[in-house]
């Protein structure tokens, strides 16, 4: 029973890791092979997104499932970020509180891919679906 269990949760937490390593390809993909500078926000989802890959791979290596402890604070804080940045760029948020200087905007028409889907909310589905994977595993852990 405990077998099964485990295999189950492993496989949580191999699918949290496969969409933190995919989101972070395909933001490289956007910036280097695209060409696509990355706003202020941009920046910022990606220094939450980017250690997920390596907290989430070693903790997939190391089959441990206490990773959820470590892993969604910084799946968390990275969805806030990714929240805002989705008000922003919907029009919610005021252009006033936009937190972006020099350099491209966080709102602007290049925050698209694949013929409009913006990146921002990309960004907070993502955020979304490893939170949940987190939250399954910490379900299953504890009583």
């Amino acid at each position: 029973m405990t077998t099964k269990r485990s295999s189950n949760t492993w496989w949580l937490l191999l699918a949290a890791w496969l969409l933190a390593l995919a989101s972070t390809l395909a933001v490289l993909f956007v910036g280097e092979v695209m060409g696509q500078a990355p706003c202020v926000l941009c920046w910022f989802q990606r220094a939450f997104m980017f250690p997920l890959v390596v907290i989430l791979g070693v903790a997939c290596y190391l089959n441990d499932f206490s990773a959820w402890r470590y892993a969604l604070p910084v799946a968390a804080t990275g969805w806030l970020i990714a929240l805002y940045h989705s008000l922003l760029y919907s029009g919610v948020i005021t252009e006033s509180l936009k937190p972006c200087g020099a350099g491209p905007s966080c709102s602007g028409a290049d925050m698209t891919i694949l013929g409009g889907l913006p990146l921002p909310l990309l960004s907070l589905g993502v955020f979304t679906l490893i939170i949940i994977l987190l939250i399954q595993i910490r379900r299953r852990l504890l009583p």
